[in-house]
């Protein structure tokens, strides 16, 4: 599947530009069961994912574009005020989208456990390697860091696989450009991935 990218609507006065969530294969269901909230049982879905991979970037589209409310890091919530809102969810008919981490969320409350065991399960997988070179400009165009095909060509064999890697890459060669004072190009590029692969060990 061919990558692309769809931009969270824009808040007037919020001084923020509109974030862009890159669409490919690891998320590409995610997306689509976002606007399908139809087919979500008891109107809810869980929303899963490594870190860095857009889960909050989702929640905020989800709810800004109308489709229905988000909690982001729901397994931090109180289960008793959780089991709450899923209740006003079921009695407003309004979708209810909950973010949980990689790690794995341990409920302890009987009956919101039930009720969430029967909720859609939507989770974002690694990216391959069209999906890591998108990202890698996407985050690059965030920074106004001029990377180009010719940049991602060169990073997505050599760079550590993952959405939080790919934006330490990113970062990094941010940052070693201004440090040498010189555009971001292919010495600069292997030094961030020499110095990525070494914080690795």
């Amino acid at each position: 599947m061919s990558t692309f990218q769809f931009a969270l609507p824009f808040r007037p006065g919020s001084g923020e530009g509109p974030a862009r969530i890159v669409i490919g294969d690891a998320n590409a269901s995610v997306a689509e069961a976002m606007h399908k909230t139809e087919d979500w049982p008891f109107h809810t879905a869980i929303l899963t994912g490594p870190r860095r991979s857009g889960k909050s970037l989702f929640a905020r589209w989800f709810v800004e574009s109308g489709r229905g409310e988000a909690i982001d890091d729901a397994p931090l919530m109180d289960e008793d005020a959780l089991f709450h809102r899923w209740n006003r969810a079921q009695e407003m008919k309004r979708p209810l989208l909950l973010v949980a981490g990689p790690a794995p969320w341990t409920i302890g409350l009987p009956d919101l456990k039930s009720r969430l065991g029967a909720a859609m399960q939507l989770e974002i997988l690694p990216p391959d390697d069209n999906m890591a070179a998108e990202l890698l400009l996407s985050l690059a165009r965030e920074r106004s860091l001029p990377l180009g095909p010719d940049a991602a060509a060169y990073l997505v064999p050599r760079a550590l696989r993952g959405y939080e890697e790919l934006a330490g890459l990113v970062a990094a060669i941010d940052r070693i450009s201004l440090e040498r004072k010189t555009p971001p190009k292919l010495a600069i590029w292997r030094a961030a991935v020499e110095e990525q692969k070494s914080k690795m060990g």
